[in-house]
């Protein structure tokens, strides 16, 4: 699963990387928790590539309540396309998700312990991810769930998932509201080679969703 990310450095870079224009100030996050707002990467309407910000947590159009049933933040790739929760957004409305690193937590005697995982030179990346709107008395709430896949030979000893990685080479299929079958969009989800990456351990604050600071990513000795 993808239960805690992070989104930080230069913006100018976010422009390069994703192709979007204007690029939206905001601080840089270590932290982003469910529920929080956070910018996403979607097509617009004449196909231009847009950021918005989204709440984490999936909020389908047909849901009458918000609070009628879970609102999730991951979504399987191999069966999003089949569930009704994730099909639509999983046909028209997948999103990049920009992200500097992910946290994954796993058992180490009594307690669980988290590890930043992140490219190797400190690149942004961009998580697969599905959009939704939900019209409400208040306006319209953008939501959306990350995807996840089974884990690469570096995260798996960790946790056995990890987050869709789409790769930049991809971006353009990922966006296209046309490309429906769903094979084709999983095959834009191939293993994220472990050789890019790095994995280490962090400290328990970043399970407290108030946390934030650079301190969250800093290696334990």
């Amino acid at each position: 699963m993808c239960g805690r990310y992070a989104l930080y450095g230069p913006q100018s870079r976010l422009r390069e990387q994703f192709g979007v224009e204007p690029v939206p100030a905001w601080p840089d996050r270590y932290n982003i928790a469910p529920s929080q707002f956070a910018p996403v990467v979607s097509a617009g309407g004449g196909g231009e590539r847009q950021i918005v910000q989204a709440k984490w947590g999936l909020l389908p159009s047909w849901v009458k309540e918000p609070g009628e049933r879970a609102q999730p933040i991951n979504a399987r790739i191999e069966t999003a396309a089949e569930k009704p929760m994730f099909r639509h957004a999983f046909g028209k409305r997948r999103v990049l998700v920009p992200a500097s690193g992910f946290y994954e937590w796993a058992l180490s005697g009594d307690h669980k312990q988290p590890w930043f995982i992140h490219p190797r030179g400190d690149e942004f990346f961009a998580l697969g991810g599905l959009l939704e709107h939900w019209e409400g008395p208040d306006g319209t709430v953008l939501s959306y769930a990350i995807l996840t896949m089974a884990a690469n030979d570096l995260v798996a000893p960790i946790h056995d998932r990890m987050p869709v990685i789409v790769q930049p080479e991809d971006y353009a299929a990922w966006l296209d509201p046309g490309m429906t079958e769903a094979d084709s969009v999983r095959a834009l989800a191939g293993p994220f080679p472990s050789a890019l990456m790095e994995a280490f351990r962090v400290g328990r604050a970043v399970g407290n969703p108030r946390s934030d600071g650079p301190g969250l990513v800093k290696p334990l000795a």
